[in-house]
Parts: C-alpha cells; structure tokens; sequence
C-alpha cells in the first residue's frame, strides 16, 4: 500500500520506491530506501510529516504516493 494510507503512529517497512530514477533517488537520498521502517507522524495540508532513520521529514502527499509499504 502506499504511504499516504498507513495508520499514523504505527511503524511500517519501506518495500519498493516508484517512480522515475531522479524521483528514486532523492527519495532514497531523503532516507527512503527498501527495508528502512518508517512512521507517519502527522498529516495536514496534503502534506505527511515523517519518521525515517530517526529523521522528522516533510513530504507531499505526490511523493508519499511512490512510497509502497507494508505494516511492520
């Protein structure tokens, strides 16, 4: 599933980035990488606040739809 539907405050685990390859890695440059766990923090204004290697990051909604999860 994507991103956008995880639950906020549970952890999920990152299984593929879609997307184009400059898409893919600025995304893995930002810390999203296969088998890295993530967690949303907060949604508002189409955009997610999240936790990925214990970073806080803001992502767009756009961004977090190319993020494919699974529940951890």
């Amino acid at each position: 599933m994507p991103l956008t539907f995880a639950t906020a405050g549970k952890k999920a685990f990152i299984c593929k980035i879609k997307g184009k390859d400059d898409v893919r890695h600025f995304l893995g440059s930002l810390g999203f990488v296969e088998g890295e766990h993530v967690t949303v923090v907060s949604e508002m204004g189409g955009n997610m606040i999240v936790n990925v290697k214990d970073t806080r990051i803001a992502i767009s909604k756009t961004m977090a739809n190319r993020i494919m999860v699974a529940d951890a």
